[in-house]
């Protein structure tokens, strides 16, 4: 008998860092009860503090049914809880040989209908789900974007045998539920979607400060003033079109050339990644960091995002 979004009760949370945390923020605000572990000496201190830190602002956001901050068991191991465990989120370091022995261990420990998702934020699960003998089908990529407590987006990258009439859509469902925007990658990819597309921003931004075009103060600010406020509303496609005059193909028909030539030129300069590289880039950044108060800067973030997000919801831009 298949598990629906309705009978998930209990999720176990295996990784407690940043991802790991928030999502055990987000399942208990929506009245789940989360089985946590992790190994790391202050896992469960930390883990305590950031839920405090955090409760005021999911709050604000709206509690569920049986939301409580105190909702969550932290365990030395799972072996004795599996009997109870409806949903497995895995949020453990980005290490092939860590994935492939705990997928081992949870496909034969899991109950067969139980979906085994990974938080990876670019390792295609096809890479590790050789390991699991009993039910390699109900196993796939959940990948949220940070912090997974308040970004909408979870991207579900099913590999090439996981079961897509049952599987993927019970997690694209029980996501849903939480209240994310879960999109399904049809084509496992190294780094998926969103990080892939973030990542050809951030290259450009690095070789354009790299090379002195410009400070890194003023190239946030230019994202930030320009790029940042649209696609915080429109995706790169509706925005192509609406610049066409309402016609896709005659935007790329206009601006195409143009494109294709900064394009050209963008991979003449690409930033390399070098340890020379990274730490001349690390030296031109550093004095904006130090004069950024990042922990007032976050906590502003997370609000206009509160703000940004609600007002979304009122609209057909977050549907």
């Amino acid at each position: 008998m298949s598990i629906t979004k309705k009978d998930i009760k209990t999720v176990a949370i295996i990784g407690t860092g940043v991802i790991g945390a928030s999502w055990t923020a987000l399942f208990l605000a929506r009245g789940l009860k989360v089985l946590v572990t992790d190994p790391a000496p202050d896992a469960e201190q930390n883990l305590e503090t950031y839920l405090k830190a955090q409760w005021p602002t999911l709050t604000q956001i709206g509690l569920s049914e049986g939301a409580s901050i105190n909702n969550y068991t932290f365990v030395d191991a799972l072996d004795n809880y599996f009997g109870e465990i409806d949903f497995i989120q895995e949020n453990g370091p980005e290490r092939l040989a860590f994935k492939r022995s705990l997928f081992a261990y949870l496909d034969e420990r899991a109950r067969p209908e139980v979906v085994i998702a990974s938080s990876s934020s670019g390792i295609p699960s096809s890479e590790y789900v050789s390991v699991c003998r009993h039910h390699p089908e109900r196993v796939l990529v959940g990948h949220p974007f940070n912090p997974p407590h308040l970004i909408p987006l979870v991207e579900v990258v099913p590999h090439t045998e996981t079961d897509r009439v049952t599987v993927v859509p019970r997690a694209m469902e029980f996501y849903k539920s939480l209240g994310k925007m879960p999109v399904l990658i049809q084509k496992e990819i190294p780094g998926f979607i969103a990080n892939r597309l973030q990542a050809a921003l951030l290259m450009e931004a690095y070789s354009l400060v790299s090379r002195g075009v410009i400070s890194a103060a003023d190239l946030d600010a230019t994202v930030t003033s320009s790029l940042g406020l649209r696609w915080a509303l429109n995706g790169p496609f509706a925005l192509n079109a609406m610049a066409g005059g309402g016609n896709f193909q005659h935007f790329l028909e206009h601006l195409g050339p143009a494109a294709k030539s900064w394009h050209d030129d963008m991979h003449k300069h690409t930033f390399e990644m070098t340890a020379e590289d990274i730490k001349d880039l690390s030296r031109t950044v550093e004095p904006m960091m130090q004069a950024t108060d990042l922990d007032t800067l976050q906590k502003e973030r997370d609000e206009v995002l509160l703000k940004l997000i609600d007002m979304k919801s009122k609209s057909s831009l977050l549907e």
